[in-house]
């Protein structure tokens, strides 16, 4: 098992427990990616073709007509902005979806129409660029929560755009402060902490989030090449570095992986991840009481988080712990009764209990705290499911 994230994919390694934090302190070093890069273990990586900044940028004529026709009516700069944002809002003209496993590239994104919240931030830069307006990506410091995915667990990150005219005049304060873009209603409603993100650490995180869609599907050289290619575009993204590290430990190398997640830490001595990879990497070499030093601290560390417990809950889950599964997803819903994925996840146990009444329960409480269309669809369509199947074992 596995963690990962979304405006970049983090992997952590879950073979033993949900735990990390930067307890230890590391040496600094001047930094060289090319140190950790490790081209030998990975013979085919040179054969995969990697998108340029033009592949992941470019729009083609159906989303340069989309971006005349939704501004062309206003003669102001920022209206002409707010004119733009409404109609990527509007389902009726654009039906965008959030969609958390979809990387594209910007004219892919307009085509599907669905796409994650870095890969919407991307197509929207590129429809504000081909305005003639101003674009800057925001990295949003959220707390750390997990999904799962095939075995892993994805730590999700999250970003957005602030959108202005080029050159304001007028000393209007919206427009001084400029256009907020964001496609997660939680992130947006909760005042995180902002960082501005230039264009490259952008394509790192791109380049990062495929290169984590084909490790978890088993391509670990297209993995190689995609986690290659973002450090080599941002080196001092730390996000890559651990997963590299991820990468290596798979394939055996275990030396480079410890480089990988000593190179991201130097970066980022708080960066959770990287020590919690690098503690099991410990446990599989027999480096046990270091290991467990980190273990102990990350677990007081990710005590008040409930995505910690939702995760090792949905962990038991799938191994088939019940008991354990209901007692983690009960104490994240202590530390926060709004978590839809916390009813999801209890209503998930009961099914495979055979408790129906308290699966369709958690069901109906997990869509009345959904925060997106997709979620809110999902869970009714399992509860219609629920139903249907209660009738069936009633007439049989």
């Amino acid at each position: 098992m596995a963690s990962i994230n979304r405006a970049s994919f983090y992997l952590i390694h879950f073979s033993f427990a949900v735990l990390l934090t930067a307890c230890q302190s590391v040496s600094r070093a001047p930094l060289d990616v090319h140190t950790i890069l490790y081209d030998e273990g990975f013979t085919h990586s040179d054969q995969i073709i990697i998108e340029s900044e033009t592949d992941i940028f470019k729009l083609e004529e159906e989303a340069k007509a989309f971006v005349k026709r939704a501004t062309s009516e206003q003669q102001e700069p920022l209206e002409q902005i707010k004119a733009l944002v409404y109609a990527l809002f509007d389902r009726a003209d654009f039906n965008i979806l959030y969609d958390g496993n979809a990387n594209t590239v910007a004219n892919d994104t307009f085509t599907l129409k669905a796409a994650n919240c870095l890969s919407l931030s991307i197509m929207t830069y590129a429809l504000a660029e081909e305005a003639g307006f101003k674009a800057q990506f925001q990295d949003i410091d959220i707390p750390e929560y997990w999904t799962r995915n095939q075995g892993f667990s994805m730590l999700n990150g999250h970003i957005n755009l602030r959108l202005s005219p080029k050159s304001a005049q007028t000393e209007h304060p919206f427009v001084n402060k400029g256009f907020l873009v964001d496609f997660d209603p939680l992130s947006s409603r909760n005042h995180f902490k902002k960082r501005l993100l230039s264009k490259s650490t952008v394509m790192a995180m791109f380049y990062n989030n495929k290169g984590a869609d084909a490790l978890i599907n088993d391509r670990l050289d297209e993995a190689y090449a995609y986690f290659r290619k973002a450090l080599l575009v941002d080196e001092s993204f730390e996000s890559t570095a651990g997963n590299l590290g991820f990468l290596y430990r798979l394939k055996g190398y275990i030396k480079q992986a410890e480089e990988s997640y000593r190179y991201a830490l130097d970066l980022n001595p708080d960066n959770l991840t990287a020590w919690e990879n690098l503690s099991y990497l410990y446990l599989s070499s027999g480096r046990e009481e270091q290991a467990n030093r980190i273990l102990a601290k990350v677990e007081e560390k990710r005590a008040s988080n409930p995505y910690f417990y939702i995760n090792l809950g949905e962990q038991k889950l799938e191994s088939g712990d019940y008991k354990e599964a209901i007692s983690y997803f009960k104490d994240a819903m202590a530390l926060d009764r709004k978590r839809h994925e916390v009813y999801f996840g209890l209503a998930q146990v009961y099914f495979e209990l055979g408790e129906l009444d308290l699966t369709e329960h958690y069901l109906q409480l997990a869509k009345d705290f959904s925060v997106s269309v997709n979620d809110e669809r999902r869970y009714e369509s399992k509860l219609r499911f629920l139903t249907e199947f209660n009738e069936n074992s009633i007439l049989h």
